[in-house]
This record gives structure tokens, C-alpha cells and sequence, in this order.
């Protein structure tokens, strides 16, 4: 599992780069364009990337520090509602993906396969979740909302 999981950190050693190099030379207007009808803007979809990866790497460090803890859902479309992801400048949420994706790195390439085992409950559908599987929905969530900006360059 730790070979496979390789490339799964690399995306996200390096998705605050690539958000940034796809994000840097947006006009507002284009920050505030949905990817899709009825979907995120753009602007929208950087802070909420900030905001569930905040959450997925305390979701980490719960895991790693406690026996099978039971995390905090979190309501991400209203979240996406609130006037900082819906007005402030990416700038922020940029410095926190950069800075916590490098501690996530960190973390990642430290944790031995045992590590990976570990398990958090989702209390919503009372899941146990491991490690493994977190971290590859975060390499599919990473991959998700750069295609997102990219359609969006697209328009």
C-alpha cells in the first residue's frame, strides 16, 4: 500500500503550486465564475480546498494520536456560503494550502504502514475510515478542484 501511496503525496505535496500557477494571473471576474451552473466559483473552490484540508489533516493527527476517534463532520456547501470564501482574495487560503500541504507532507512520509491503518469514524454513517483511504480521497479531491479551475480557464 505505501508504493501506491507515493503518488498520492506527491499530489498533495504539490496541489498548492499548481492551484496558484492556475490561479495567479485570474482577473475577479474570473475568480467569481462558477465552474459550472449552480457550481462554486472559483474563488469559492480555493477556500473551500483550504478549509477541507484543514480538516482532513486534523483528521490525520486525531488518528495518529487517538484510538479510533470520531471526527467533526462539517457542513462544506454552507460553509462555501460564508462572506470569507464567498469575497475575500485567495491570497490567504493560498498561504494555507502551501504551508499546511508541506506539514501534511511531512506528516505523510513519516507515517509507516501500520500508520496507515489507523481509523477515525465518520459519525454520519457511523464509517470507520483509514488513513489509507483518507489520504486517497484527498489525492482524488485535489485532482477534483484543479479540474475545476481548469474548466474555468476554459470559458
Amino acid at each position: 500500500t505505501l508504493f501506491r501511496s507515493k503518488g498520492w503525496i506527491t499530489v498533495i505535496k504539490e496541489f498548492p503550486e499548481k492551484v496558484k500557477q492556475l490561479t495567479q494571473n485570474m482577473s475577479d471576474e474570473q475568480l467569481d465564475t462558477p465552474y459550472r451552473e449552480n457550481g462554486w466559483t472559483v474563488r469559492q473552490v480555493v477556500h473551500h480546498c483550504a478549509d477541507s484540508h484543514i480538516n482532513s489533516f486534523t483528521r490525520f493527527k486525531l488518528a495518529l494520536t487517538e484510538d479510533k476517534p470520531v471526527i467533526k463532520p462539517y457542513m462544506e456547501n454552507l460553509w462555501a456560503e460564508l462572506e470569507d470564501t464567498k469575497h475575500l482574495a485567495i491570497d490567504s487560503s493560498l498561504s494555507i494550502l502551501e504551508g499546511l500541504h508541506h506539514r501534511w507532507t511531512v506528516l505523510l512520509e513519516s507515517m509507516t504502514t501500520e500508520d496507515y491503518h489507523r481509523i477515525f469514524v465518520h459519525p454520519e454513517h457511523n464509517n470507520e475510515i483509514t488513513l489509507y483511504t483518507a489520504l486517497a480521497t484527498y489525492d482524488w479531491h485535489c485532482n477534483h478542484h484543479l479540474g475545476h479551475i481548469q474548466l474555468t480557464l476554459q470559458k
